[in-house]
């Protein structure tokens, strides 16, 4: 399937069983540079600790082009970036002008062409495959425009996902409870409580937007990357999941990075990044 949660979680199971044997610390590990990230760290859901971060995640002189038959398209020309840790983040700008390759490339969905990414001091962009996949699972929550709910899961189920691609099948039964009453708790909070058994096609907009939200939130994650969470809802439905962002951010304290083509809608952050043919214009 084509759905980034189905690619992934071939990949998790794949690892699960390597990645909960014992680490063994290998001469190059052992004299790793003080803030760096082992891919072992990665596997057990760790990012080593850096003394005072500047920031929560900061990206310097990203590039990044397609190749659109020989011709060669710059996207991102230089971009530098400091996201502090708790703030709510707007990055606008017009069709084109870079904003979603950004924030993928801030989410280790894609990778840039030259520039770094650090995440809470430690550099993210060259991680290999299952460390990103990792990272994403544990640290990272998304959520999208067309939302990538599994339509075969119930809305519950889809809010299980990451956890059962995290754990694997095994660990998963084990804490099949705990997990359950998380989600459910997620549910409740996004107003979804009685769309628990309802597959996606019996959603409306809004309400698989709201189940994709509670799902980027089940593991807990540090930071939420939401590319045009709005762009696919009439006005009212989107204030609706806007003010629920605006309370995740306030009341958790979770650091928010939006994509979004609206003015008004990034009105509702705390700052805004503007992007005019790939580079930040205004702050």
């Amino acid at each position: 399937m084509s759905n980034p949660l189905s690619i992934a979680a071939s990949q998790f199971l794949r690892e699960r069983e390597e990645s909960e044997r014992p680490p063994r610390r290998t001469d190059q590990e052992r004299n790793r540079p003080a803030g760096s990230t082992s891919r072992a760290s990665l596997r057990r859901g760790e990012l080593p600790s850096v003394a005072n971060p500047k920031a929560l995640m900061t990206a310097r002189g990203l590039k990044k082009s397609y190749r659109k038959g020989p011709i060669q398209i710059p996207v991102l020309r230089g971009i530098d970036l400091d996201i502090r840790s708790g703030e709510f983040l707007a990055i606008v700008g017009q069709s084109g002008c870079g904003k979603s390759t950004l924030l993928h490339v801030l989410g280790t969905l894609d990778a840039p062409d030259s520039g770094e990414v650090h995440f809470e001091g430690n550099r993210i962009d060259n991680l290999p495959a299952a460390g990103r996949d990792i990272l994403r699972n544990r640290h990272f929550g998304m959520i999208f425009q067309f939302y990538h709910l599994l339509p075969e899961l119930t809305t519950l189920e889809n809010v299980l996902a990451p956890w059962m691609i995290a754990e694997g099948v095994w660990t998963f039964l084990r804490h099949r409870r705990l997990r359950r009453r998380q989600a459910s708790e997620l549910l409740e909070m996004v107003g979804l409580t009685h769309r628990a058994k309802h597959k996606p096609r019996e959603l409306s907009g809004g309400e698989m937007q709201r189940a994709a939200i509670a799902r980027s939130l089940i593991a807990g994650p540090k930071l939420l990357l939401a590319d045009e969470p709005t762009g696919n809802l009439d006005k009212e439905t989107g204030r609706q999941i806007m003010d629920l962002l605006g309370r995740l951010n306030r009341e958790r304290g979770l650091t928010i990075i939006m994509v979004t083509h609206d003015d008004s809608i990034a009105a509702l952050a705390d700052r805004t990044v503007r992007l005019v043919d790939g580079r930040v214009k205004e702050y």
